[in-house]
């Protein structure tokens, strides 16, 4: 190498004898480009090595190779080492026509990449030399499989697309290689290239077909499986005729076609076929099928019967096993008693013993599966008697109605057993504890104990009593409180109207009336908060005047939205609720004509004022 960058000036001729003595080297150059699956081929023609130490069969339509490369996340073009799967593997120096390929440093990180978009074939390869034109590019990446093009940029960058997805696998192979275009030292030819995945969107356009072309796949294998299991369409039914009548009454009467026989008919029937003049025929196809009736019922009968003779044979067998079950363990028991048990081992001892615990857990088995049946037979019985007795449950109805009343008590006397109870559990509590607190030695302690619990629970229970009178003194003064105020308030409110009359006698209707002409024209200060509610008032009364038998609100509303489109029918009726003494809200009408009319009172009320 160093003899070759030397030299590299003096003329084509030389330069390539150099090369020529640079490629002798067979194991560098071999194993480079083996590791590119491609077979190591001389200058002159000549295959470098041989056949079995190439991959053998390398085709490029059929993917990636294998093994596995651990630098490139599950993707390589290098065949494993004869060392350990953990060892890393040595990249070799790659001879190009126009350029070398120099691999990095084993011990530093290998380059990283950005994560692989859906369907890429396109890959970024930067660092390239300033001098590297697209013919050296096509040369070194032509190895890694077709390219379908190159787009070259000015700032030493290119994006180079292949035709198939596994060829940009190995192209990332390159990456971390420095290349060096011929042997020039000069740093415009030379550049470390890094070679990463790329987004196109030609890549994408056409994963997404592809993904599109699989999915229509999909669904057709799925529709294709659906109509497989599909169950077929049921056979058309014959329209009616009398000839197709006869033939069906014709199969009402096998028992074999019934069933179709049947579903003609009720087709017949549902699209309207029955018709005044083929009544007749229909009735006695209808007969027809109303005496499977009686056989249906025979049918199920007899089934019946023979599943009551299933039950009672399996009864029976269920029985004998059981029996024979009860002698074994009659056996095992005899076996077990002293006399008996002294003359086995210890090893027949212990099998005779496990043989009859697993006896007994069968026996309990099998007694359980008995009582079962026994129950469901009883509740079986009590459901035949329940159904033949109707009449009992009339009366538990009837009787049902009376006992809701005495639901209540009931629950209370219930309640107030548990209550007793309860006591009942704590009183004996108490004794065990006091009987185990009390020392055998000293029979004087239990009747002093005893006393003071006694004592003590009397002083609690005085002390309740007292908190509760004091609870009901409190509530009594409260009341009497609430009484004098009432006695109070009444002796005012007749004072106040013994005043009233006095003054009415004493001839001061001067006063009421000034006081009255005051109230009224406050109240109706307080009634009128604006001039439009006064013209509104002056449009009611005088319509209301018109109309002496009144009016219902809408109509009112009606009228005067004519007026004034803000106002709504709520703001009228509460304004005339407002002045009971100019208007007044009447019921008229009887029945379903019962309405509410409003009426002006006035002149009624100035009158009598």
């Amino acid at each position: 190498l160093v003899a070759a960058d030397g030299v590299g000036s003096l003329g084509a001729e030389h330069h390539l004898s150099v090369h020529d003595h640079v490629v002798n080297d067979h194991g560098a150059w071999a194993t480079a480009m083996n590791n590119l699956g491609i077979v190591p081929m001389g200058l002159s023609g000549q295959q470098l090595v041989s056949d079995s130490l190439c991959i053998q069969g390398f085709d490029p339509g059929l993917g990636l190779l294998a093994p596995i490369n651990p630098m490139i996340a599950g993707i390589s073009l290098v065949p494993p080492p004869p060392g350990p799967p953990e060892m890393p593997i040595i990249k070799e120096i790659i001879h190009c026509q126009s350029c070398t390929l120099f691999p990095q440093n084993p011990n530093l990180l290998p380059p990283s990449t950005r994560e692989r978009p859906p369907g890429c074939k396109t890959v970024f390869v930067g660092g390239l030399p300033e001098n590297a034109s697209e013919e050296i590019i096509r040369e070194v990446f032509d190895q890694c499989g077709e390219i379908i093009a190159i787009r070259k940029s000015k700032k030493n960058f290119c994006h180079i697309r292949f035709s198939e997805e596994f060829m940009v696998d190995k192209s990332l192979y390159l990456s971390g290689y420095r290349m060096r275009i011929g042997s020039s030292t000069d740093k415009k030819d030379s550049g470390r290239m890094h070679v990463d995945f790329a987004q196109a969107r030609d890549d994408l356009y056409e994963w997404e077909c592809q993904q599109r072309l699989l999915a229509r796949e999909e669904r057709h294998r799925r529709k294709i499986h659906e109509d497989f299991l599909r169950p077929p369409s049921p056979p058309p039914i014959m329209h009616f005729s009398e000839h197709e009548a006869g033939q069906l009454a014709e199969r009402l009467k096998d028992d074999h076609k019934f069933s179709e026989a049947t579903a003609v008919l009720f087709t017949w029937i549902d699209r309207g076929e029955v018709s005044r003049r083929s009544a007749n025929n229909f009735y006695s196809m209808i007969q027809s099928a109303n005496s499977h009736v009686r056989r249906l019922m025979s049918e199920k009968a007899q089934h019946e019967e023979e599943m009551e003779l299933a039950k009672e044979t399996f009864k029976n067998a269920l029985l004998a096993i059981l029996t024979q079950f009860e002698q074994i363990t009659a056996v095992f028991t005899a076996a077990s008693r002293q006399k008996a048990w002294d003359h086995f081992s210890k090893a027949q001892r212990k099998n005779i013993d496990i043989w009859r615990k697993q006896c007994e857990e069968l026996r309990n088995a099998h007694s359980e599966e008995i009582m079962g049946i026994r129950r469901e037979e009883e509740m079986e019985m009590s459901d035949d008697d329940s159904d033949e007795s109707p009449c009992k449950k009339i009366r538990m109805e009837e009787n049902g109605v009376c006992g809701q009343s005495g639901a209540s008590l009931r629950e209370e006397n219930d309640s107030l057993r548990w209550q007793l109870d309860a006591y009942r559990n704590e009183v004996e509590l108490l004794r065990k504890e006091q009987g185990k607190a009390c020392r055998p030695d000293d029979p004087e302690h239990f009747p002093d104990t005893h006393t003071h619990l006694l004592q003590q629970s009397m002083h609690n229970m005085q002390q309740q009593l007292l908190s509760l009178q004091e609870q009901l003194r409190s509530k009594e003064v409260v009341l009497e409180q609430a009484r004098d105020e009432h006695r109070y308030l009444q002796g005012e409110v007749l004072a106040l109207r013994d005043k009233v009359r006095e003054h009415v006698v004493n001839g001061c209707a001067t006063t009421l009336y000034r006081s009255r002409d005051r109230r009224s024209e406050a109240a109706m200060r307080g009634a009128l908060t604006s001039e439009r509610e006064a013209l509104l008032l002056g449009i009611i009364s005088t319509f209301l005047h018109v109309h002496p038998f009144g009016a219902n609100i809408d109509y009112l509303w009606s009228y005067i939205q004519r007026l004034d489109t803000t106002v709504s029918a709520g703001e009228l009726e509460s304004l005339m609720g407002r002045l009971p003494s100019v208007f007044r809200q009447e019921l008229s009408g009887v029945g379903a004509t019962l309405e509410k009319r409003w009426k002006f009172c006035g002149f009624q009320n100035l009158g009598s004022v």
